[in-house]
C-alpha cells in the first residue's frame, strides 16, 4: 500500500524536477534541503543518506514537528519504519516514503497529495540551524568572578585598591633591602627620631 501510494505521488511530482502546477513544489528542490541537512554535522557524510539525529533535526527546523499531530516520538518512529533493517541511515527515496507518512498527520483533513505538497512546502529553502549552539557567558557571572575586591589570600596581593593588576610585583617577593625586619611597622622613622633627640 505504502509503495502504490509513493509511486503514485512521485508520478505526479516528476523525480527530475520539472515544472509543475502553480504553487506546487518540485522534489529536486527538496532534495537539495535533503543534502544539506545530511551532510550537517558529518565531515564524512557525502549527502546521499541521513541518519536518524539529522532527520530529526530537519523537521524540528522545518517546523514539521509541531508538538501536537506530530511529535519527535512520531519522527522516530516513522524513521525506524522506513529504514532497512540493520541500517542506521536512509536515503532520499526511503526520505520520501517517512514524509508520505508524516505529511497526513501534520495536515489533517487534506488530501494526501495536498499534504504533501504542503510538507514539501515547509522543507525547500531551509538549511540545518545553529542557534544555541554557543552561548554569551552572562556579565553578571563574568562580573561576579572578575570583581577584584571580593579576591583574597595571595590572589588578593596582586591588585592595587582600584582593581589594576600590580604585574610583577604583584607576583613576585621582592626583597626589601632597607635593613628593617619585615614586619617592623616604623621604618624610616630613624633619623627623625634621633633628630628630636
Amino acid at each position: 500500500m505504502q509503495i502504490k501510494i509513493f509511486l503514485n505521488i512521485t508520478q505526479h511530482l516528476s523525480i527530475y524536477g520539472s515544472s509543475m502546477a502553480e504553487g506546487s513544489v518540485s522534489v529536486a528542490e527538496v532534495e537539495t534541503s535533503f543534502q544539506k541537512f545530511a551532510v550537517h554535522g558529518d565531515t564524512k557524510a557525502r549527502g546521499k543518506e541521513m541518519n536518524g539525529k539529522n532527520f530529526a533535526k530537519l523537521c524540528k527546523d522545518c517546523n514539521i514537528i509541531d508538538g501536537k499531530n506530530v511529535t519527535t516520538t512520531d519522527v522516530d518512529i516513522v524513521f525506524s519504519k522506513v529504514k532497512a533493517k540493520s541500517a542506521r541511515v536512509i536515503t532520499f527515496e526511503q526520505f520520501n516514503q517517512a514524509l508520505i507518512e508524516l505529511a497526513p498527520k501534520r495536515f489533517k483533513g487534506k488530501s494526501k497529495e495536498e499534504s504533501l505538497q504542503q510538507l514539501y512546502g515547509l522543507i525547500v529553502g531551509k538549511e540545518p540551524t545553529n542557534v544555541g549552539v554557543t552561548k554569551v557567558a552572562k556579565a553578571t557571572a563574568v562580573d561576579r568572578l572578575t570583581d577584584t575586591t571580593k579576591y583574597t589570600g595571595a590572589h588578593k596581593e596582586r591588585f592595587d585598591e582600584s582593581g589594576k593588576g600590580k604585574g610583577k610585583v604583584g607576583r613576585e617577593e621582592i626583597p626589601d633591602n632597607s635593613g628593617y625586619v619585615g614586619a617592623y611597622k616604623g621604618s624610616g622613622t630613624y633619623d627623625e627620631k634621633v633628630k628630636e633627640t
